[in-house]
């Protein structure tokens, strides 16, 4: 038998806590949630802006809400984030949001053990070195390695995910000329990966003055990832060759016409 969810007030209305899907959902309009990605974490508990109007976070018109503040899951409902997290009931209720959702040997390797997290790129490891700005390949120091600042415009802001030409010999970010590219390069491959906040989150906190949990508990902490590898064909320089195909044609085209139409000189008559 499927058990009753708890319920939380808001303003009046009342609101289903689902801890599957970590969000709030109206009682009387399941279409109506508020998520767990639009709440900020105040170490006691979630704070977000709500409007009593359209009982839901304020749009940029609304003028008027109020702050609102909401217990910790693990206080509203212990028995669902121990089924999610796998705990005991009864180590759930002496653990914080913090504990069960945080990887607690992750937390203390990063922060107390100085341990930076990995990327794996095309079966090289790199230590993600925030403060040095980059991918650091390891057991290469002859390598630049790749260099944040130098990918910005590599960067997906809606997928928060970097996608670069890489060269796997030399382990470094390196871009083919592509005004004369013609055909798809065989020396770099794409490879794709998360940005540097999610890549090192503790990393980020410490280097723009945030607190160092900031962000965790709604993103998790890991140490080891995987970039993964991108057909040729899947980024834009497939379209980006035609259009260079398509131009080497027509000026070729321009310069067999601009010859074909200049004058015969005459050789005269030797006197």
């Amino acid at each position: 038998m499927e058990r009753e969810l708890p319920l939380i007030n808001i303003g009046g209305t009342d609101f289903i806590v689902d801890i599957t899907k970590l969000e709030l959902r109206e009682k009387a309009d399941p279409t109506n949630t508020i998520t767990f990605e639009n709440m900020r974490d105040t170490g006691d508990g979630y704070t977000f802006e709500y409007n009593l109007r359209n009982k839901n976070l304020p749009n940029v018109f609304d003028r008027e809400s109020i702050t609102v503040k909401i217990p910790e899951f693990v206080a509203i409902d212990p028995e669902g984030m121990a089924a999610r997290y796998n705990y005991p009931l009864e180590e759930v209720k002496s653990k914080s949001d913090f504990e069960l959702m945080v990887d607690q040997k992750a937390f203390d390797m990063r922060v107390n053990k100085g341990i930076l997290p990995t990327v794996d790129i095309a079966g090289h490891t790199f230590y993600v070195d925030i403060r040095m700005d980059k991918l650091r390949p390891k057991d290469d120091f002859l390598s630049n390695g790749i260099v944040f600042s130098n990918i910005d415009r590599y960067y997906d802001l809606e997928k928060r995910t970097y996608t670069i030409p890489y060269n796997p010999k030399t382990h470094e970010f390196q871009e083919p000329d592509y005004l004369n590219l013609k055909e798809l390069p065989k020396d770099l491959i794409a490879v794709r990966f998360p940005s540097e906040r999610l890549l090192d989150r503790i990393g980020w906190n410490r280097k723009y003055g945030f607190e160092i949990t900031h962000g965790l508990v709604r993103n998790g902490l890991k140490l080891q990832f995987a970039a993964k590898n991108v057909p040729w064909e899947k980024t834009f320089l497939a379209d980006l060759i035609k259009s260079n195909l398509k131009a080497q044609k027509k000026q070729e085209k321009t310069t067999q016409k601009e010859t074909s139409i200049q004058p015969k000189q005459n050789k005269g008559r030797r006197i």
